[in-house]
């Protein structure tokens, strides 16, 4: 009881930021409108920019840290609060960063501002993401994904658009006995199972990934299965049972015709997709790329490179690598050692890998393509701000790319529980100075600092053992139902 009054204290918002927050208030406008399954659901626009919580000490003094118009600054640019709850998910498309919580809003942001919101009648929003065509996709807590689109007339108003299953779709499987599979109750129980529809997820959608070239979706879920949509007409292709517990992650790799799937079972599985009926897709277990310990929390994937990362509760993230030949074994390329507690969430643009992790903290790092003979990972900033887990980030490249230094430079935005969402600024090629672990810096966090031997001068991790073990069995092909 003792640890459990810890953690709550731990995760509560700073009361001092939500008073300053709600004084800011700005006034909203809501309209509403029923969508296809039965909930009810609303959109509103803000009438004044969004209210800013400014950094608090020790975070204050970031090297260059200035005014959100600041364009040369570096560091924390920008501290993003709403009286919504615990940050879950967030998305950056282009100028625009959508983020979701544990309340029924999806809020909109344009520069660090906010543009409108939406309700999604759902309650807690796990996973956002949007696709090229501008159409946002929401996994919820209760086994939807929903989709949502701005209005032609007025971006500030966004109506639903559809819902994953279509109703029709339900309907039609519920007549069908055959339509019905065991699924566990709850996800993560392994006692009494329950009977369901096969397209539609049982247990809370924990993450979302597009694969714009195939045109399809993926949804994973705490029933253990993954599954495949087509984007066109929401239709679901293939429901994938997967793990022996929750699945936290899905990520489509974006090359080969590969779908990673991370599980709180500890195992990382490599699928392939291969060619099937029209309306049906066919992925089958091609290898187990990982098993341990820990739970497997978070999966990115960088097409360009060919190259996934892998997060884990026990703070490590593990990068692998493809060669052109998709059916060889992949290299196992480093471990990234970072955090002194889980990692939550991450995040790849180009060379840039961020993960958050539940120390507060988020680690960014460089992969070093230019070198055949070392390639490895630079450790470009620990960024300190959070008071509580972080568990959601996003990179994007910033309007401006490249300093007057001629080096790249990013975005980094990142949701947390302590029900904020801040933006940094940072350049690809130098490294952020660190900022001092001060005697004010909340205890949990200095100590988890400590841990994770915040600015050691270690840049490279290539040459790290892995925590884990790395498999690559020889599978005939075995076919998932």
């Amino acid at each position: 009881m003792g640890n459990r009054k810890k953690l709550v204290h731990f995760l509560r918002v700073d009361p001092a930021a939500a008073a300053a927050a709600s004084a800011l208030s700005s006034p909203t406008s809501f309209s509403s409108f029923s969508d296809d399954d039965g909930y009810s659901s609303s959109s509103f626009s803000s009438s004044s920019p969004s209210r800013y919580s400014p950094p608090k000490s020790p975070w204050a003094r970031l090297p260059g840290l200035g005014g959100a118009d600041d364009a040369a600054a570096t560091g924390l640019i920008a501290s993003l609060v709403k009286e919504d709850g615990k940050v879950y998910s967030l998305a950056a498309a282009g100028d625009v960063l959508y983020t979701g919580t544990d309340s029924e809003n999806v809020r909109v942001w344009r520069d660090r501002r906010e543009l409108a919101g939406f309700r999604t009648g759902s309650g807690l929003v796990k996973a956002i993401v949007v696709a090229a065509d501008g159409r946002i996709f929401t996994g919820h807590q209760d086994g939807k994904v929903r989709v949502w689109r701005a209005d032609a007339a007025d971006p500030a108003v966004h109506r639903r658009v559809g819902s994953l299953p279509p109703l029709g779709d339900l309907l039609v499987s519920s007549v069908n006995p055959s339509s019905y599979v065991r699924s566990p109750r709850g996800g993560r129980g392994r006692g009494r199972r329950r009977v369901a529809v096969w397209l539609r997820h049982s247990d809370a959608v924990s993450s979302l990934s597009l694969d714009e070239g195939a045109g399809l979706l993926y949804s994973a879920s705490w029933d253990r299965t993954f599954k495949a949509w087509r984007v066109s007409d929401y239709r679901c292709l293939e429901s994938v049972p997967a793990h022996d517990d929750a699945v936290n992650t899905v990520a489509a790799a974006g090359f080969g015709g590969l779908v990673l799937t991370g599980s709180a079972d500890g195992t990382v599985k490599v699928w392939r997709r291969r060619e099937a009926a029209a309306d049906r897709t066919s992925h089958v277990l091609q290898r187990v790329l990982r098993e341990g310990d820990g739970a497997v929390t978070a999966i990115a994937a960088c097409p360009e490179a060919r190259a996934v990362y892998v997060g884990s509760s026990d703070g490590l993230v593990t990068c692998w690598r493809w060669g052109l030949d998709v059916d060889a074994q992949p290299t196992h390329a480093g471990v990234l050692a970072g955090h002194g507690m889980g990692v939550l969430c991450l995040a790849v643009s180009g060379r840039v890998v961020v993960s958050g992790s539940a120390d507060g903290t988020l680690c960014v790092w460089r992969r070093d393509d230019d070198d055949d003979e070392q390639k490895g990972h630079a450790r470009l900033a620990v960024l300190v701000g959070h008071t509580g887990p972080v568990k959601c980030v996003a990179v994007a490249a910033d309007e401006d790319c490249y300093d007057a230094d001629g080096e790249r430079r990013f975005v980094v935005y990142s949701g947390s529980l302590d029900g904020s969402v801040k933006v940094w600024r940072l350049s690809e090629e130098r490294a952020l100075e660190p900022p001092a672990v001060e005697t004010t810096t909340p205890p949990l966090m200095a100590a988890a600092l400590r841990q994770s031997e915040t600015w050691m001068p270690r840049p490279r991790t290539a040459q790290l053992p892995s925590p884990v073990q790395t498999w690559a069995p020889e599978l005939k092909g075995v076919a998932a139902a």
